[in-house]
């Protein structure tokens, strides 16, 4: 069912909710959502080296996955390099260890990064895995137009349960929870 501001009295519906696949995005991304567009099936994995997570995603993308959800190893997410004697336990251990664009490109190696959706959880470190990513993607000759995923940004899994974060919650939730008042009440 698409509501419509019949069903909610007190909303701005352009600036509140809006349409699927328009801004502000409330309602998905997609105009018809995952009527005419099947869902992404992705395993969160990525272990060890970019090399072996790299073997991984090949294995799954062959059993039928149609996108890659990174697991990066706790250095990673701090932005620590493996080679620091402070990470020196947990290097590989939840994730896989990046710490260069060689390491991107070692990961991503022979995967086509146009025709496969891919997924970061990361946080703190988001912005320059990102821009690995795209470098990566744009040395295979593929416009970072072309690529298509997410970078997950999520503020109170990375506070509470990893301790991943730059900013605390409190600063980081204001806008977010300040426009859901304004939608549920």
């Amino acid at each position: 069912m698409l509501y419509t501001p019949d069903h909610i009295k007190d909303l701005d519906y352009e600036q509140d909710l809006g349409n699927p696949g328009e801004y502000p995005f409330t309602r998905g991304i997609y105009r018809t959502m995952y009527t005419e567009r099947l869902w992404t099936m992705r395993q969160y994995a990525g272990y060890g080296s970019a090399e072996e997570s790299n073997k991984r995603y090949k294995y799954l993308l062959q059993q039928g996955q149609t996108g890659l959800s990174v697991a990066f190893d706790l250095p990673t997410q701090m932005g620590y390099d493996s080679d620091n004697e402070l990470v020196s336990g947990e290097v590989g251990k939840t994730g896989v260890a990046i710490d260069s664009i060689c390491d991107m490109e070692t990961l991503f190696n022979n995967i086509p990064l146009d025709k496969v959706s891919v997924s970061m959880t990361i946080n703190s470190t988001a912005a320059i895995l990102l821009a690995m990513y795209i470098a990566v993607a744009e040395k295979q000759g593929i416009r970072k137009e072309k690529l298509e995923g997410t970078v997950q940004n999520d503020i109170l899994k990375e506070y509470i349960a990893r301790g991943t974060y730059i900013l605390p919650p409190k600063p980081s939730f204001y806008k977010i929870s300040h426009r859901l008042n304004r939608i549920l009440h």
